[in-house]
């Protein structure tokens, strides 16, 4: 008998989550090429999933999508659809509805469109159990590469190219320079920390608390430095 052409397995991604707060798509067009325009590299037709908590059933959802995606970025999913009109446009649209669970946690970086500072917050998703051995690289990691760390802590001694992602759902400790993006505690844990002996990142983020590039104070450029998060908000300082 020939083997399937396909096959479906279960997995975990990380992804942006973009709250809505208002229902005119040229405003939202607007300052989600605003976002883009800080990281390109991260944001250019990122996959999102789009929270329409805030809209009401009058939202013109085709709209607001196709405003979305001339900014460059591509919807995977919908959250926050409580109201039978709206679920029923998003079913039109032919996106999908996703439920968020209330047990298991995981980060989630809110884009707000509104306000010009993004705030962050965390959704339950499912995450695997148990802790496994830290993961460690030894090589360079490429402009495209992806590293993920689940469960554990992740090593890479030595540089890290811009355009690289690095995540672990514990700590990241980069021992040469860091020039691509940084992403600890992706599935909520707030203990997690980021160490690196050179700091040039184009991203950082722990437990979804994030900075771009010309967020991260000047003076830790090109330094040693430890991230990690004091009442819920990012905090750096030099690594002795």
């Amino acid at each position: 008998m020939p083997q399937s052409p396909i096959e479906l397995k279960g997995s975990s991604f990380t992804l942006s989550v973009l709250h809505l707060y208002s229902e005119e798509p040229k405003l939202i067009k607007k300052a989600l090429l605003d976002k883009v325009s800080q990281a390109p590299d991260f944001l250019k037709n990122a996959p999102v999933v789009i929270n329409i908590a805030e809209l009401t059933p009058n939202a013109d959802l085709y709209s607001i999508h196709k405003a979305i995606a001339s900014a460059g970025l591509r919807i995977v999913g919908v959250s926050g659809c409580t109201d039978p009109l709206l679920r029923k446009k998003v079913n039109d649209a032919g996106l999908p509805v996703l439920s968020e669970g209330k047990s298991k946690k995981t980060a989630e970086i809110q884009l707000d469109v509104v306000n010009p500072k993004p705030e962050i917050s965390t959704v339950p998703v499912q995450t695997e159990a148990g802790y496994r051995k830290t993961r460690i690289i030894n090589t360079p990691v490429r402009s495209g590469q992806r590293i993920y760390a689940p469960n554990s802590d992740l090593i890479v001694t030595s540089n890290i190219s811009a355009g690289a992602e690095l995540l672990a759902d514990g700590n990241i400790h980069i021992y040469g320079v860091m020039r691509g993006r940084a992403l600890a505690g992706a599935s909520g844990d707030i203990e997690s920390q980021i160490y690196c002996t050179h700091l040039q990142a184009e991203l950082v983020s722990i437990a979804g608390e994030y900075w771009l590039s010309d967020q991260i104070p000047t003076e830790f450029l090109s330094k040693a430095a430890k991230l990690r998060l004091v009442d819920n908000k990012l905090n750096i300082e030099y690594l002795n």
